[in-house]
């Protein structure tokens, strides 16, 4: 981080050496008055302008940093996830993360970090992969390598890409293997671990973790494989002010036969072979926290039974169709499919 930082008092000519020293990275400084408080961002386009407009390479940097740049506080808010959609969208790389103070704290680099979302995340991990087996009778199915990685990595991996470090994974089956394996960070992150010491259904145990108090979360399955816009998930969640939002995915039904539609003892139409179009649950949500945190421990709660609830008393509850992949790991067809989806998806990065 402190590459990337520039006292006031340096010259023109010291930070056109220490932006040189940046080629292959992110070339933005970060200009700090003499109380350590940033005032101003410096790239060579604002010296190169400085130049233009008379400056000498020994004047200071002061003279030359924008004034007018763009940074974030130490907390998740939907302030933040406006910011840094503000700055990607111009082309912004590097924004400061600061203090009250006015101080750096980190500094999101947007080609790493592509969103700042205030969400928590809780990923279900408690289940057998009785259809795996045998590789699931040693290990956990979100442990299991899928190119050299383990499935729940990938979605950990995604999920801190969007600025989300506050994930907890519930645990049952094997669950000292999950425990080892997160005993260190996982993409920067330090995931929590609970055990569900008895079934407490798809989403139930979602309740052993550390919910706060307001906000919201994601709850989704740890071994999917998918290339969601967790930022448009939830952009479509808050935007729509829902209870609840189901991440979804078309699923269509093909009919071989002829179809008739009736009217009492009348055929009323035929249709040959016809197709039906639905949304199918992807097992990806998210859920305002009070929900979560009032979920019962002493009886097993599905998913769709909390979704069925909302319903009920005629609760908002949204839904984000996927663009993108998707991929329910649950047999040995769709594990040999995920394998050759991300030896595609590592053949195109690597071009």
């Amino acid at each position: 981080m402190n590459k990337h930082i520039i006292p006031s008092s340096a010259t023109l000519l010291d930070a056109l050496a220490q932006l040189n020293r940046l080629s292959g990275s992110e070339m933005t400084l970060f200009v700090t008055d003499s109380a350590g408080r940033v005032v101003g961002s410096l790239t060579d386009g604002d010296i190169r302008r400085a130049l233009l407009a008379g400056r000498q390479l020994t004047d200071t940097v002061a003279d030359a940093a924008c004034r007018n740049f763009k940074a974030v506080g130490t907390e998740r808010t939907d302030l933040a996830t406006n910011i840094v959609r503000e700055c990607r969208a111009k082309g912004i790389s590097m924004v400061p993360q600061l203090d009250s103070d006015g101080h750096i704290v980190d500094i999101i680099n947007l080609s790493q970090t592509r969103s700042l979302l205030p969400l928590s995340a809780i990923l279900m991990a408690g289940g057998k992969g009785e259809r795996l087996r045998p590789m699931t009778l040693t290990t956990p199915k979100p442990l299991l390598q899928i190119e050299g990685k383990a499935i729940i990595d990938y979605n950990i991996e995604a999920l801190a890409a969007v600025g989300i470090d506050n994930i907890t994974v519930t645990t049952r089956y094997l669950a000292e293997q999950l425990f080892d394996h997160f005993a260190r960070p996982v993409a920067g992150v330090q995931v929590k671990c609970v055990l569900e010491d008895q079934p407490l259904g798809t989403i139930g145990s979602a309740a052993l973790a550390d919910i706060p108090a307001e906000g919201n979360t994601i709850v989704m399955n740890s071994d999917l494989l998918t290339t969601i816009n967790f930022e448009e998930l939830y952009l479509k969640h808050r935007d729509s002010g829902a209870e609840a939002t189901i991440a979804v995915i078309p699923y269509q039904v093909s009919v071989p036969y002829a179809i008739l539609t009736l009217d009492n003892d009348r055929v009323t139409g035929i249709a040959e072979k016809p197709a039906y179009s639905y949304y199918a649950n992807a097992g990806i949500y998210i859920f305002n926290n009070k929900l979560l945190r009032a979920l019962p421990l002493d009886r097993r709660t599905d998913a769709t039974d909390l979704v069925e609830q909302i319903i009920a008393r005629d609760g908002h509850v949204a839904y984000y169709p996927i663009k993108g992949t998707w991929i329910d790991v649950g047999s040995p067809v769709d594990f040999r499919q995920a394998g050759e989806l991300m030896r595609h998806h590592r053949n195109l990065t690597s071009l």
